[in-house]
């Protein structure tokens, strides 16, 4: 009994030997499995880290009763990633749903993704490994199967591009002010009664006015006289002149003494008012009307004109009236400019006491500044003095959007919005929606436009390369070259256009261009176009400094003297 029970205690070590050995044989030899991973470097696209690993098992190397637990994870400083999917693999002889590894050999695929966070820029991507035979469980050492994270993709330029609505502010606002002399049939001398008219009363009255202002300016003063277009044309051609000889002494006796009038004076004669003479007809209530605009509209001659009007005895009889004594005449016409207040009044008053400004004028004082901080101020003031109107609050939108103010702006925008729901508020609020970071919100509001514009393509265009879709957002960048076209370009591989379109750029991004030039210099290996537009980079912003000495994409350059100069 007792040579039993040691035989039994013998057996029983050696099958617990023999499991321990067969995992620390697993342990031992597990550089003999081989890993293929894809990519060599991992990256992020779309707020993804994705990769793939396929691991061949060499003959007799795997246990027949093991399992293999394979968690791969994202290891950076501070901490590290697990990825969800986890990877099991089984000897030929454990009864689970795993992968089978036959004695002879085999292999496994994985495929996983973590969400990005920026600490992952500088990572390792590595194997987690445990062996697990009956109730004997083996880490194995970790195993390093890639560096990570390049995230050229997150450099992505999501500043908004608003639109602003214009003021109607004129400065300068054209007037004019018209008075009537008429004459009798085949006469050019001026009635006294005419020269007490209303009209002509009310003209000097006007031009007294002007000259007394500061604020008006005449521009112009005009005499037209007429004929009208009835008789021969030789005698209205005299007619017409000797009219406008009579409105010109008439201009000169009152204001010959006045140079800053009499130089503005110019006189123009038309001998036969055929468009006075249709105005009238179609502004009358004669009952041949019609037939009369017919005749106009056949007959280009004017005497054919006058003799077939002539041959409606009736109809010329209504004109003979109430028309042609119109057209004998001699038309006074004042032009005058209504001068504003200059930019510096406005602004002057803008500062002080703004309630003399009217609405327009406050809109208007925005765009005289610069200042983000003032032009806000003037544009709420604007909103103050007119809670209903729509630009104003559109305006101060615009402005905090242009401060990287997306919640505060998106307040003022639907405050526009609950007034008028137009393109430019939806445009507005999709890019408030997007420094939000909400990114299916800026979307709704981009697409519900009834027409896209440059602003809105630029803001979904965004939205594709932080989605990952970088020719959708090649298509809606266009044509103008401009960083986030550079960076889609750069993404989908287009290295060389994404070149020409960093080249033909105007401004930096805050070092963005340079820096990404920079990386368009590693991927085609032009050391001196790195070299160039990192030093431009690190001269606009040293942050680029930190950033390029953690970046993948310029790794083959890391122990390069000048790039080590360049990023101390």
């Amino acid at each position: 009994m007792k040579n039993f029970t040691r035989l039994f205690v013998i057996l029983l070590a050696a099958v617990l030997v023999s499991g321990c050995s067969s995992l620390d044989k697993m342990k031992k030899n597990a550089n003999l499995v081989q890993y293929e991973i894809t990519p060599k470097v991992l990256e992020t696209h779309a707020g993804i880290v994705a990769a793939q690993v396929k691991a061949t098992y060499p003959e007799k190397y795997f246990d027949k009763n093991t399992t293999l637990k394979i968690t791969p994870v994202l290891v950076y400083e501070g901490g590290e990633t697990a990825f969800d999917e986890i990877l099991y693999a089984q000897g030929e002889k454990v009864l689970a749903n795993n992968k089978p590894i036959s004695w002879e050999g085999g292999n496994i695929n994985w495929t996983g993704d973590v969400n990005y966070v920026p600490e992952m820029k500088v990572s390792e991507f590595m194997l987690r490994v445990e062996a697990t035979k009956k109730d004997k469980t083996l880490a194995f050492d970790p195993i390093k199967l890639a560096d990570g994270v390049i995230a050229t993709s997150t450099l992505v330029e999501d500043h908004a591009m608003p639109i602003s609505l214009k003021d109607n502010y004129q400065r300068i606002v054209p007037e004019q002010k018209m008075a009537d002399i008429l004459y009798n049939i085949n006469r050019s001398d001026i009635k006294p009664a005419e020269l007490k008219a209303a009209d002509i009363q009310a003209l000097k009255d006007y031009i007294a006015l002007v000259m007394q202002n500061e604020s008006m300016a005449v521009k112009g003063v005009t005499t037209s006289s007429y004929a009208s277009p009835d008789g021969p044309l030789t005698l209205n051609e005299k007619l017409s002149e000797q009219r406008g000889k009579a409105a010109e002494k008439y201009l000169q006796k009152e204001y010959g003494k006045m140079p800053e009038l009499s130089e503005l004076f110019a006189t123009q004669t038309t001998a036969e008012d055929w468009d006075g003479f249709k105005t009238l007809v179609q502004e009358s209530s004669m009952a041949d009307k019609e037939l009369v605009l017919r005749v106009l509209s056949m007959y280009q001659d004017p005497i054919v004109r006058e003799q077939e009007i002539k041959n409606m005895a009736a109809a010329y009889e209504t004109l003979a009236e109430e028309i042609l004594p119109q057209l004998r005449r001699s038309k006074f016409i004042v032009d005058v400019d209504l001068i504003g207040l200059s930019d510096d009044e406005i602004l002057t008053a803008v500062k002080g006491d703004a309630s003399a400004l009217s609405l327009e004028q406050l809109l208007y004082a925005g765009t005289l500044t610069e200042d983000p901080n003032e032009m806000l101020k003037y544009y709420q003031m604007a909103a103050e003095k007119e809670p209903k109107c729509y630009r104003a609050w559109n305006n101060v939108g615009w402005t905090l959007l242009n401060m990287g103010k997306g919640e505060d702006a998106m307040v003022a925008l639907e405050k526009a919005k609950a007034l008028k729901n137009d393109d430019v508020v939806k445009n507005n609020m999709g890019f408030a929606a997007l420094l939000n970071g909400d990114v299916k919100a800026a979307s709704e509001y981009f697409n519900s436009m009834s027409a896209a514009t440059p602003e809105s393509k630029f803001g979904l265009g965004v939205i594709a390369i932080t989605e990952g879709r970088y020719d959708d957002a090649v298509n809606l960048l266009g044509t103008e070259p401009c960083f986030n076209l550079a960076l889609a370009q750069l993404l989908k591989k287009d290295v060389s256009k994404a070149k020409v379109t960093l080249d033909a750029m105007k401004g930096s991004c805050k070092g963005r261009a340079p820096y990404l030039k920079a990386v368009v210099g590693a991927r085609v290996d032009d050391r001196d176009y790195m070299l160039n537009g990192l030093r431009e980079a690190a001269g606009i912003d040293a942050a680029w400094k930190a950033y390029a000495k953690t970046d993948l994409e310029l790794a083959k350059f890391w122990n390069d003297d000048t790039f080590k100069s360049t990023v101390l």
